[in-house]
């Protein structure tokens, strides 16, 4: 029986989120496969992505845990209905947040705005602007824009300031790791918008937020689809 908190925007936003988790592992060398309402990785997974994601309500820990490396520490797993009780293995809450969902946005005419990073070193300058510290870590690599992904920039005075990820799937264009190094998150989220209305006409935006910043998303339009939970288990 289909739990009737998947509806289908909120299925559209967890499959292309797990989705973009599986690319991002891949570029690394990590293998992930979807089995049981369930994408899981064996192998410890790059920061900040988990090492399994629910594509189901229904799921349950038995479904998910044995897929898992749980003999080293950093295990993580998003709940993306928030369903799950793992804390009996040991995992505690990193984070809550919501889902949420924009219809598509009509292009307005005016100035390009941001625009799509191109090459490798256009990506690694990206990525240390978002870090906040100057620094690129390797985490996104080209063969990300390969898979699809677009990783949009606000660029003045030569350098960085503001950007966001964008990747296509499942219907939708799900927007991540959304960065205002000098402008507001209002003036982001505009350019944000603008930026993937001319990339993507008539397809909608999703992705997940937690406090002020989906406070910013609400203000532009989006709206919350559902709840997910993000677990951590600090030792192996």
């Amino acid at each position: 029986m289909t739990d009737s908190r998947a509806t289908p925007l909120l299925t559209a936003a967890v499959r292309n989120n797990a989705a973009w988790c599986d690319a991002v592992c891949r570029s690394h060398g990590v293998p992930g496969a979807v089995e049981g309402g369930v994408w899981a990785s064996p192998r410890r997974t790059p920061p900040l992505y988990p090492d399994a994601v629910t594509l189901s309500p229904d799921v349950t820990p038995d479904a998910v845990l044995p897929r898992i490396d749980l003999a080293s520490p950093g295990a993580s797993v998003k709940d993306s209905f928030g369903t799950l009780d793992l804390s009996g293995a040991g995992f505690e809450v990193l984070f809550e947040a919501r889902w949420i969902h924009r219809p598509a946005v009509e292009l307005v005419p005016g100035p390009e705005g941001w625009r799509p990073v191109e090459d490798a070193a256009g990506l690694a300058a990206w990525e240390a602007a978002w870090s906040g510290d100057g620094q690129s870590g390797d985490l996104f690599r080209p063969s990300l824009i390969e898979d699809g992904a677009v990783f949009l920039a606000g660029t003045g005075e030569g350098r960085i300031h503001a950007g966001a990820v964008a990747y296509p799937g499942a219907g939708v264009v799900g927007i991540s790791n959304l960065f205002a190094a000098d402008d507001g998150l209002d003036t982001a989220w505009r350019s944000c918008l603008a930026a993937t209305a001319r990339l993507w006409p008539g397809v909608p935006v999703v992705g997940y937020e937690h406090g002020d910043d989906l406070t910013a998303a609400l203000r532009h339009g989006f709206e919350p689809v559902g709840p997910l939970r993000v677990w951590l288990r600090a030792d192996g």
